[in-house]
Parts: C-alpha cells; sequence; structure tokens
C-alpha cells in the first residue's frame, strides 16, 4: 500500500495530464494514506457503505495525530472531490496544489507513524 501511495504521488506531480486527474491521484494517495492509519491502529473502515471516505479523514486525529487545521482542509478537499465527481464542478491548479501539499504532508506524517509506533509493518531498509 505504501508503494501505491508513493505511485499516485508521483502521478499527482506529472504536469502534461489534466488538473482533474492530478486532484483525483492525490486525493487517492490521502485516502491510502488514512486508510494505512486506521488498518495500523486497529480499524477497518466499512468501505462498502456511504461515508467512509469522510470517516476515514475524520479518523485521523486518533490514528496520525493530525491537526484540527489540516482535518478541516482534508475534509474540503473531500467535497471539492465529491462535487467535481457528481456535479461535474471543475478542479482548479489551486486545488490540486493544495491538494497535493496535504497528501505529502500526510505520507511523512505516516511512514513517520509507522517507523516509531509500528515498525515492523515497514520493509527492511536496504
Amino acid at each position: 500500500m505504501l508503494a501505491a501511495i508513493e505511485r499516485n504521488l508521483r502521478d499527482a506531480r506529472v504536469a502534461g495530464i489534466s488538473d482533474e486527474t492530478r486532484f483525483d491521484a492525490a486525493y487517492k494517495a490521502l485516502m491510502q494514506c488514512a486508510l494505512v492509519a486506521m488498518l495500523a491502529s486497529g480499524y477497518r473502515p466499512a468501505a462498502n457503505e456511504p461515508g467512509h471516505h469522510q470517516t476515514m479523514i475524520q479518523s485521523l486525529p486518533l490514528t496520525l495525530g493530525v491537526g484540527n487545521d489540516a482535518w478541516v482542509v482534508l475534509d474540503a478537499l473531500r467535497r471539492q472531490r465529491n462535487a467535481n465527481d457528481y456535479t461535474g464542478q471543475p478542479i482548479t491548479a489551486a486545488a490540486v496544489a493544495e491538494c497535493l501539499a496535504q497528501a505529502q504532508a500526510l505520507e511523512k506524517a505516516l511512514l513517520g507513524h509507522l517507523r516509531t509506533k509500528h515498525p515492523g509493518l515497514l520493509a527492511p531498509q536496504t
């Protein structure tokens, strides 16, 4: 899953694709980080029920110690993703940049958390 997060972040950085696709890749990396954090903490989201993205974002203060300021931004990105998916609301370059920055910060927090709290979940360094 960590490799998938990195692949999505790499895709989100590709300037030659649409802002919508870049946003989707960054948002997917966010959700993957939140999922790994939940699983590492012993929780399993109900992915087949509506609202699981919101639940995973809301769990981040408990699973990764994400502050309220970041939580509010992540939830706004979730709402923006929903608006794009369900109404076609366009994604701006600024939204892509924010989503990518948040995803990168969340990945960094996740890796730090895993190193200190769950080192057995990480592949050995070579």
